[in-house]
């Protein structure tokens, strides 16, 4: 995207009046998507997007400014632009930049060309899958009224290079397919929700029959019309592999984050070294793994993605960091800055964070369990990182009755609090699972992969309707 003597000269700008550090990051961005709502398509669309943001940082004040224009001239300005705005608060000596060797990257293995080993993929075929999910969720059942599927692709080439001498490049392809069903019977509407999504292309239909998915979608809609009202009070829940790894996202994950340590907004401040979990507790984030929906060849910092143990065995060891946060306290960044686009500037964020698998049988886990619900998906959560406390829907439930999962459950609320429920995890199965969502913090969305194998948690509260 731009010339490494460009480069070169553009830090140095940056630099030259009094900064300490300066960052250039590079995007180029390429979209598709569709959308098929009860058998009409009623989104076709593409996208290209390309520009750089510039990060000037004097003392301890970052000054930021970023430009659709990337010929010299429009980087230039864009970096006298964020050192004005660095220098404002003065009080830095002036650095010069580490000369930039050739741009590393993108890492082996990482798929360049856009859709992956499938190549590109048309519109034809892109409509094709959609129809083919909607007849699949149709053919269901009858009480299926309403069917929407929606496909997504993206290819996104990052360049960063940064006065230290960092010089990386990575292309990420990213494609997700998603099913949404609405029942109709006698006690109402009911929903059903289905989603794959990895950093493959069009390859991955051949890994993730869209059928699957219709098939899932429909029939989690179905079942929840026999639904009865979920049970009130602290009850064991056991979650189902995969399908609670964003409670440890959100319940813990957030606050394992330096930004809110260093802010002291977190319940896990200064507790590095201490036993904040069960034994069987082991939470990592790993940029790396595999395809899943959080994995990159580096974080938009430039720093290789990495496998990073938070919690070891219920002793909090790390934090996750991105590179000032780190910088300031004379570390290493841990891989996780990430930005939403070159319009914005990074900060700390979570890629993929699991559990690691126990060695459980989850069958066994149920049968083991008197009485108590078994969550087969979770819905969308909130958590107040500096108490822990959090709120989750459950968008698929059953009750767990003489060891027997029995009847499904009406949507209802999980209420807690993350080291407690780290703290009450008494048994964990070896069905390892993820899944990918979106995770939302100050204004910005990133891509990240969520995880866990069937686990049990001694007591949670549920926020049911029934008397």
């Amino acid at each position: 995207m731009i010339d490494q003597s460009v480069l070169d000269r553009v830090l140095g700008e940056a630099l030259r009046s009094g900064g300490s550090f300066a960052e250039v990051f590079a995007e180029d961005r390429t979209i598709s998507s569709a959308l098929l709502d009860d058998g009409r398509v009623e989104q076709l669309s593409s996208g290209h997007d390309r520009g750089a943001g510039i990060r000037v940082v004097v003392g301890e004040t970052t000054g930021f400014a970023h430009t659709a224009d990337l010929s010299e001239p429009g980087l230039m300005a864009a970096a006298r632009a964020a050192a004005a705005v660095a220098r404002s608060a003065g009080g830095a000596r002036t650095v010069t930049a580490t000369p930039l060797g050739p741009p590393a990257g993108p890492v082996p293995g990482r798929r360049a060309g856009g859709a992956g080993a499938a190549g590109p993929a048309s519109k034809a075929q892109v409509l094709e899958l959609l129809r083919r999910a909607d007849d699949t969720a149709r053919g269901a059942g009858g009480a299926i009224s309403q069917v929407q599927a929606g496909y997504g692709g993206s290819r996104r080439q990052i360049l960063v290079a940064n006065s230290d001498g960092v010089h990386h490049r990575d292309d990420q392809v990213r494609t997700r397919f998603s099913v949404s069903c609405v029942a109709v019977g006698d006690t109402g509407m009911q929903t059903g929700f289905e989603t794959a999504a990895r950093t493959v292309g069009f390859e991955l239909f051949d890994e993730v029959p869209v059928e699957e998915l219709a098939t899932e979608a429909a029939v989690r809609a179905l079942t929840k019309l026999a639904a009865r009202p979920a049970p009130s009070g602290e009850l064991p829940v056991v979650l189902a592999g995969g399908s609670g790894g964003i409670l440890f996202h959100e319940a813990c994950g957030h606050g394992l984050e330096a930004d809110h340590i260093a802010k002291e907004a977190s319940v896990y401040a200064g507790k590095v070294g201490q036993l904040v979990a069960s034994p069987l507790v082991t939470l990592v984030d790993d940029g790396s793994v595999g395809t899943e929906w959080g994995t990159a060849g580096i974080d938009d910092e430039g720093r290789p993605s990495q496998r990073n143990v938070l919690i070891d065995h219920g002793v909090l060891t790390e934090y996750m960091w991105d590179f000032l946060r780190a910088r300031a306290e004379g570390r290493h960044s841990s891989g996780n800055g990430r930005r939403q686009s070159y319009q914005h500037l990074p900060m700390v964020r979570m890629t993929n964070t699991f559990l690691l698998p126990g060695t459980d049988d989850p069958e066994e886990i149920v049968a083991q369990t008197p009485h108590g619900v078994y969550v087969a998906k979770l819905g969308g959560g909130q958590v107040n990182t500096t108490t822990g406390d959090f709120v989750f829907g459950t968008t698929e439930a059953y009750l767990i009755e003489g060891g027997k999962i029995t009847e499904p459950l009406r949507d209802a609320n999980l209420i807690g609090n993350g080291p407690e429920v780290l703290r009450r995890v008494d048994a964990v199965a070896d069905d390892f699972a993820m899944t990918p969502g979106t995770c939302g913090k100050d204004g910005q969305s990133v891509p990240v992969g969520c995880g866990q194998a069937t686990l049990r948690i001694t007591g949670v509260t549920i926020g049911g309707t029934a008397a």
